[in-house]
Formats: C-alpha cells, structure tokens, sequence
C-alpha cells in the first residue's frame, strides 16, 4: 500500500488560509492541537553520522521531557526506516541508552559503539517550530492528522524558513490522504515537499549545489507477480523524476534537467510495457507528456549550445562567428530553463505528482478492471518479462534493417525502439543473470549513443534554422554549422550500420 504520510510545502500566506480551510472545519473532530517544538540535530565534524544515512536530534515539546531520536535510513531487507527514542536528562544525546535499544551488530549500533562519534558529537542545527494539529475523520470514516509546522531552521547565524503540511493516515484507505490532499491543492498552492528537516539542515551546514540524480538499478524477484513488478519500476522512476526537482527548479541545472525527462521517459516505457495488462487513466498519460514537453525545449538546447556546436567549433576553428552561434543558442537555453522551472514550480506538476502516487501506490488500475483481468496481475513475473524483451527485441530487429540510407524519421524510429529495449531491459536486469544481460546493455548503449548524435544533428538542424529566421545576422554561421553537420551525418552513416552489423540479439532462457 501506498505511504501513509505526505509533507507538502506552503508559503506564509497560504498557510494562513488553510487555517481557515471549509474542509478542517468541516472534517475535525476537535479542535486544533497547538505545541511548540525545539529540535537540535547532532553529528561530528565530519559528519559521521550523515554518512550511515542515520540523523541524531533531541527534541523538546512545549516544556517537557528531553527526547533523543535516532533515525536510520532505508533498510536494504525490509525498505522501511528504523526509529528508537529514549529520554534524556537535557538537551544533549546521552548516547549508551540508544545502546540499550538499537540492535548490537546493526549498522547503527557500531556507529553508537565508536568512539569516533561519542567523543566528537557536537549541535549540527536546530528547528525552532510552531505545530497546530487537527484530527480529523473523512466522510469514508478515514482518520486523518493534519499538522501546519511553521518555524525557522537555524545554523551557523543562517536561518531558513519553515512553512509545511504533514498529512498522516491513523486509520483507513491511504488513496483517500492523496483525495484529501487534491481537494486542499484545488485552493491552496502547495508543492510535494521531498527533502526532511534533516536534509534541509544538513544542506545549511554544508551547502551544495542540488546534483543531478541518476535511476537506481530496479532489484526484483522471480517470485514477485505482475503487479508487484510494475509498481516497483513505476516507483523506481518517480524517485527519479522528483529526486531531481531541485536541480530543474532552483539551480537552472542542465544534468538534473536531463535526468528527470530519463525518469519520464523511463515511466513512459514502463506504462507502454505494461498496457496489455493494465492502463493508466488517459488524462495521467496526457500530464506525463505535458511535463515532458515542458522539458524537451531547454534539452534539445542545451545539446545545441554545450555539445553540438563545440563539436562543431573544434572542427572548424577558424569560424569565428560560431562563438556568437553558440552564444545565441546559449541564450535560448536560459529562457527555456526558466520555462521549466516554473512549470516544476507549478500547481499542475504538484497534481501530476500526486494523482501519479496515488495511483500507483494505490493499484489504481484496479477501478477498470474486471476480476478476471485483475487475476491476471497475480502470476509470477519471469514469463512475462521474456515476452516483453523478445517483442521489443523483434521490433528493433525489423526496424533495424531499415538502416541503410534511412531518413532522419526513420533512424528516430530506431533509436525509439532501442532506447525501449534498453530500458526494458534494465528494468528486468536483477531476473537473468549479468553475464547474459550486461554485454547486451552494453551493445544497447553504444547503438543508442549514435542514433542520439544523429537525432542530435538532426534536431540541430531544426534549432539553427529557427535562429536563421529570428536572427538574420546569424545566417552566415548557422548555415555554416548546418552544412558541417549534414556532412558528418552522411560520414556517420557508415560507422551505424558497422555498429549494427555487430549488435548480436540477446538470447533468455525460458
């Protein structure tokens, strides 16, 4: 089932209208509960802690108790989070209790254990917060708490404002937090808050520019079912897609902006792959490629402006009005960028992010699906992954003998089919074994590699003549670079089809 907590951030003024929000008044089964919470976060210098993927903090509510808290990152057994509090005579960690508590040959219990840490802990960050909770009960009889945080992250005399919403499922159908969370995101502009106060403070205390996040190998097993498989990937590339968020809406940057369309076009591969077996509701399948559109502009030049014309220019270094070209073409992929900023930034792509969570932690699929056809989801998954990789195997097959002379629609045809492939693979990579699967990856990679530079010329083509015609004065060099690229995408045609001829079909065992 799907998580049963949300964190979603709003501004100081918007949280003042959900205070004032028809649907607490209208669901809360008491009134708001109000508490003040100081929390100090703790580590070494070196941030010891950080590195086991664990965070230390005392926390103290209204005037009570010292509480210590450790929280461990996600268990590679059980994919959940490991949580142990005790209470403390002050503000400060007294470490030999946690002890007692964390288990003694666990990651965590050594960290405990090491001197490294008891000796050198020291006050990291701390959160100053004002908590306002409401208990509420939904018209399905779900139980619901929904707390305001509003407070401030301080370290090193640098302060960091604190405005979010936590949604926690006590009781009831998870799908039914994601429906409630709709309705508030109808009035309210909210976004998805994907970072916890730890991540934010750790960030304050060493700032780092947000980095691009590559998709994480999908583990499966032979003994998981359809479903359980395409849920699995499906949330392999949302992790993705949202993992790199920061990179496209606050720093402009061009890798993080890459990876998060992989994410989409990996989820759009996996929803194709699925479609026999299950479907995604038609106005989902339309927002996915909305955002991925919104991105495709800011990628295709940045491609023009950091690759394709460097390659370019190191040919032909005696064209100097390329540098003006590249400047140009630079230019364009600032405002683009910006355009994708706000798109991320927007309350559309918070609705796509939850409707897409919704539905795939919550077996959406389900709503339009006969028994029968929702049988069909329960069987073992290995039948059906060799299936999928042969069709998608044939295709690029026949699509591959197309090759000589192709158009450029036709070798963009081919690239499809072998980035589907490619992908498809990946996704089953953990059900064969690496011997058999890497050298076709591989292959895979290099084929799809030159079929990018080709579909890269080909776009750079596009690109430029849209620069000829808005920027006259950029004729001479833009027709120039079209000219070179057309030449080398005529040489090029013989290393693809060298390339293929040595591609060798992966063979699975039944």
């Amino acid at each position: 089932m799907m998580e049963a907590e949300l964190k979603l951030l709003v501004t100081s003024h918007d949280a003042e209208a959900l205070r004032q929000h028809p649907l607490l008044k209208k669901y809360a089964t008491s009134k708001p509960h109000e508490q003040k919470m100081s929390d100090t976060y703790f580590d070494t210098p070196d941030l010891q802690i950080r590195r086991c993927d664990a965070g230390l903090r005392v926390r103290r509510v209204d005037n009570n108790d010292w509480v210590q808290t450790l929280k461990s990152g996600v268990d590679g057994a059980t994919h959940g989070r490991h949580e142990w509090e005790s209470r403390v005579a002050g503000p400060a960690p007294e470490l030999p209790v946690l002890r007692h508590v964390v288990e003694h040959k666990s990651t965590w219990g050594r960290l405990l254990r090491s001197p490294l840490v008891e000796n050198r802990l020291m006050p990291i960050f701390s959160t100053q917060v004002k908590r306002i909770a409401w208990e509420l009960r939904l018209p399905q009889g779900d139980e619901v708490e929904c707390a305001l945080e509003q407070g401030n992250l301080e370290c090193n005399g640098k302060k960091l404002p604190i405005s979010e919403i936590e949604l926690e499922l006590k009781s009831g159908n998870p799908a039914h937090l994601f429906d409630f969370a709709l309705a508030l995101q109808q009035d309210i502009p909210m976004q998805i808050g994907i970072l916890s106060k730890a991540d934010r403070g750790y960030a304050l205390f060493v700032p780092r520019t947000p980095a691009a996040v590559k998709a994480t190998p999908v583990t499966l097993s032979k003994r998981m079912t359809i479903e359980q498989v395409f849920q699995a990937i499906a949330l392999n590339c949302m992790a993705q897609i949202q993992a790199n968020e920061g990179g496209v809406a606050h720093a402009r940057d061009m890798e993080s902006l890459h990876q998060m369309r992989v994410g989409l076009r990996r989820l759009r591969c996996a929803l194709d792959l699925f479609q026999n077996m299950l479907q995604a509701p038609h106005e989902l399948r339309q927002e996915i490629d909305w955002l991925t559109t919104q991105l495709g502009a800011a990628r295709d030049w940045d491609v023009l402006a950091s690759s394709t014309l460097p390659t370019v220019a190191a040919a032909a270094p005696a064209e100097a009005r390329l540098a003006e070209l590249k400047e140009a073409a630079q230019a364009q992929a600032r405002d683009q960028h910006e355009a994708a900023a706000a798109a991320v930034k927007s309350s559309r792509y918070t609705r796509l992010m939850l409707c897409l969570t919704r539905w795939v932690h919550g077996y959406g699929w389900h709503v339009t699906m006969s028994p029968q056809e929702q049988t069909r989801l329960t069987a073992q998954v290995a039948k059906f992954a060799r299936t999928m990789l042969m069709h998608h195997q044939r295709r690029l097959l026949k699509r591959g003998g197309q090759l000589q002379g192709a158009s450029p629609e036709v070798r963009h045809r081919i690239r499809i089919a072998a980035k589907k492939i490619r992908y498809a693979t990946e996704f089953f990579q953990s059900l064969y074994a690496a011997k058999r699967v890497l050298p076709y990856v591989t292959a895979l990679s290099f084929l799809q590699d030159e079929l990018g530079w080709l579909n890269d010329a080909a776009t750079a083509d596009r690109l430029l003549k849209q620069l000829q015609d808005d920027q006259t004065h950029l004729n001479g060099s833009a027709g120039f670079a079209r000219g070179y690229l057309v030449s080398c995408v005529n040489n090029d045609d013989k290393k693809m089809r060298k390339l293929w001829a040595q591609f060798a079909p992966m063979k699975l065992p039944r």
